[in-house]
């Protein structure tokens, strides 16, 4: 157990401590390649189900939330593999705020990356019962970003901007809505 805290804090000391808040939502292809090199192994074994022992801590719940839903989006950034771990990640938030532990976190940043997974969810009943803890533990720019998310997906069930990737058609409404700026997040 002890190896595994040492690798869950790695991640979290990485993500919230060696990185810059510019850093986590920019595209970035140094900052993608440092993920690959860093994080690649840990992100598989994510993704395989091997680490989710560290689900039963906070700590290591929350890495594993990043593992899940943040590294793939960069180390595989602009391929269907970015969105692999959203169903594990949306999972693991979900048991998180059951337990309390966006909740119990001191610092938003934590607490932003605790909610995410609902953020990313392609389910507007999750959509719709994100929002109020993105009202409640985060700041309002971030809670602004997710009733954007709940908007896309009430509108079209999906996040159009990633059809392309995941080899779905998309209708012209989409289409025409991935036109505008600010569509593609």
């Amino acid at each position: 157990m002890e190896g595994q805290r040492d690798q869950a804090s790695e991640v979290l000391d990485f993500w919230f401590v060696q990185s810059r808040p510019r850093q986590w939502f920019a595209k970035d292809p140094a900052f993608d390649a440092l993920l690959w090199e860093r994080f690649l192994s840990q992100t598989r074994r994510a993704l395989s189900g091997e680490l989710d022992a560290w689900g039963t801590e906070a700590a290591g719940g929350l890495a594993l939330v990043l593992l899940l839903d943040q590294f793939p989006r960069q180390i595989w950034r602009d391929t269907a593999m970015a969105f692999a771990g959203d169903p594990q990640a949306l999972a693991e938030s979900l048991r998180a705020v059951e337990r309390g532990w966006p909740e119990a976190e001191p610092e938003q940043a934590r607490r932003q990356f605790w909610l995410m997974p609902l953020m990313h969810a392609e389910d507007l009943a999750v959509q719709e019962a994100a929002l109020p803890l993105f009202e409640r533990f985060t700041d309002s720019r971030t809670a602004d970003f997710a009733r954007r998310h709940r908007d896309v997906i009430a509108r079209f069930g999906r996040f159009p901007h990633r059809n392309a990737l995941l080899g779905r058609v998309s209708n012209a409404e989409e289409l025409a809505f991935l036109q505008t700026p600010g569509s593609r997040f």
